[in-house]
């Protein structure tokens, strides 16, 4: 049975109008909106920045507004706050959307795996899952960034993150699916004649969908917060802007206790802003999927 797109984007518009019914939904776009807004400002930073002591070093901020470059100070090396942070943002959004779209999705299409295998195949799939839930995930990433940190960039550090990310979605997605196929429909669709796949598409993948976008979300926010932690050890890409080595350069020249409060202040507020943000709308749909909490806001 084809797929309908228009159905489903019909479907996807009612289920957006219906989360926007939620006071928590509305506040939470409305503070992702704005950081991808300052996100995209990055695109304006001019080539310069970069440069050290291509500004007055240790500048405070300058609320004159006649030029941006100066709005949120300079650093000890002489670049401006204020671009450094929100290319620093458009980053750290860059590697959590990415490690979210390559670790959920392995992470659905294992746990689906697992839940409809049966025999040698069902077992091999969970000792796989199980041991890297088992895995305790900073020590293995911290391992990971030193041995690839000669070839760390943006691009390689979402593939990173995504060997930690995948184990947990994985689990859950098993456990939504074998409580799906123990289900009379699906073997009514068995000895209907449809197919293996068509069982997974139509008959078990509707009742994850929901718990995956908000495992979607969840992800991103974990990959901003590892990587920050790994920023913080020394061990993420520190030759490029995150919201992670952004405190990292700040704590390494002691801005807080050199009164530079300006450094640090603005990546501490973008991370508390998307994980803020970011769990508001995960925990809308949560709402909005459970029928007994729908409608409470």
């Amino acid at each position: 049975m084809p797929l309908n797109f228009r159905v489903v984007f019909s479907s996807i518009l009612s289920v957006f109008h219906a989360l926007l019914s939620y006071t928590r939904f509305r506040i939470g776009l409305a503070i992702l909106a704005v950081m991808v807004l300052l996100s995209l400002a990055s695109l304006a930073a001019p080539p310069a920045y970069k440069r050290w002591y291509s500004y007055p070093k240790d500048r405070p901020p300058q609320l004159d507004f006649t030029t941006i470059d100066l709005l949120l100070g300079t650093t000890s090396n002489g670049r401006p706050v204020v671009y450094i942070a929100v290319n620093a943002l458009a980053n750290s959004l860059i590697i959590g959307v990415v490690t979210a779209l390559i670790g959920s999705h392995i992470g659905l299409l294992v746990g689906l795996l697992s839940g409809v295998s049966k025999g040698y195949k069902e077992s091999a799939t969970v000792l796989l899952i199980d041991s890297f839930v088992c895995i305790p995930g900073l020590p293995l990433l911290i391992v990971l960034a030193m041995a690839l940190k000669s070839v760390m960039t943006i691009h390689m550090l979402p593939l990173i993150l995504s060997v930690i990310a995948w184990a947990w979605p994985a689990r859950n997605v098993r456990s939504i699916t074998l409580s799906v196929v123990g289900r009379e429909m699906i073997n009514l669709a068995r000895f209907s004649g449809i197919k293996f796949t068509g069982i997974i598409l139509y008959e078990v993948l509707p009742y994850v969908l929901g718990w995956h976008l908000t495992n979607f979300i969840n992800t991103i926010i974990w990959a901003i917060g590892m990587e920050t932690a790994l920023a913080i050890f020394g061990l993420s890409i520190l030759s490029e802007d995150t919201l992670g080595t952004m405190i990292y350069w700040a704590l390494n020249y002691n801005a807080l206790f050199r009164g530079l409060w300006w450094w640090m202040l603005p990546p501490v507020v973008m991370i508390i802003s998307i994980f803020i943000g970011l769990y508001l709308i995960s925990s809308s749909i949560a709402l909005y999927l459970n029928p007994r909490l729908r409608g409470h806001a």
